[in-house]
């Protein structure tokens, strides 16, 4: 998830003061099921057998069913998205949280762009985009990891899913490599549905923004979020984005206040 360089709002017009976030530097600590927090123990000497030691009971070297990676991308289920967490955001989202509603957004694809995509391959690229976090972790700008360091981890981690935890024995070889081709895709965003996807996930960050606005009752900003509306690109999903923003301002309205419009 990405973030601003500023820590937190103060919001205008209002003497209450907005929830702040912890600091930047204060980890998550559960190592054996947040992903996040495995990955930052490990630092520069990252790789995926390293995490692997970290995880109570590791797959077995060769399996031989799809057990052990449902087992493992469980581990998506209990790591936090990143951004949401800094915030001290209470059973804020996970990262399978955040796939879920980014796969049901694709099904929800408005006409005419319905047209121009194939849905199905849409659906699929918002449930594999962020897969290899299970063992990453949700990497972010405040991480100062290099893109190409990022995608490394990330590459080695789908191998290691799609090649070797589905493998021949699995009888899930085919499933497997049509994850690892999927995330390829969703990587490069060369393709309409890869474009589609990556606004998917830009639109559900926002409506999440709002909703967790809205649950602090105008004691949350989360403006600093309200940035990533610029890099929607589809005319179509830029109608979204302005009805989620108007839910926005008639949110802060309706509380008395005026916040910041956010970050460029």
């Amino acid at each position: 998830m990405e973030r601003a360089k500023r820590a937190a709002h103060v919001l205008t017009n209002s003497s209450d003061e907005t929830h702040p976030p912890p600091s930047s530097n204060t980890p998550p600590t559960d190592i054996t099921t947040n992903a996040t927090a495995a990955s930052q123990s490990l630092g520069k000497d990252w790789s995926v057998e390293k995490v692997l030691t970290l995880i109570p009971h590791p797959p077995p070297a060769t399996p031989t069913s799809p057990l052990p990676f449902l087992h493992l991308i469980s581990r998506l289920k209990t790591t936090p998205r990143e951004g949401w967490r800094r915030f001290s955001i209470p059973s804020s989202e996970s990262i399978a949280d955040h796939m879920y509603r980014m796969s049901i957004l694709t099904l929800l694809c408005p006409n005419p762009l319905r047209s121009r995509l194939d849905i199905p391959r849409c659906t699929l690229l918002a449930l594999c985009h962020d897969m290899a976090e299970c063992l990453v972790g949700d990497i972010t700008p405040l991480d100062q990891i290099p893109k190409a360091e990022k995608h490394r981890r990330e590459d080695e981690t789908m191998e290691y899913l799609t090649r070797k935890l589905l493998g021949k024995e699995t009888g899930c070889e085919d499933a497997g490599e049509t994850m690892r081709i999927a995330w390829e895709e969703y990587e490069r965003n060369e393709t309409v549905e890869a474009n589609f996807v990556h606004d998917v996930d830009k639109l559900e960050l926002l409506i999440q923004m709002v909703e967790y606005e809205r649950q602090g009752k105008g004691k949350v900003d989360l403006s600093e979020f309200v940035r990533v509306a610029g890099g929607i690109e589809m005319v179509e999903m830029k109608g979204w984005c302005e009805e989620v923003l108007k839910e926005r301002e008639e949110f802060w309205k309706e509380v008395g206040k005026v916040p910041p419009p956010g970050g460029k």
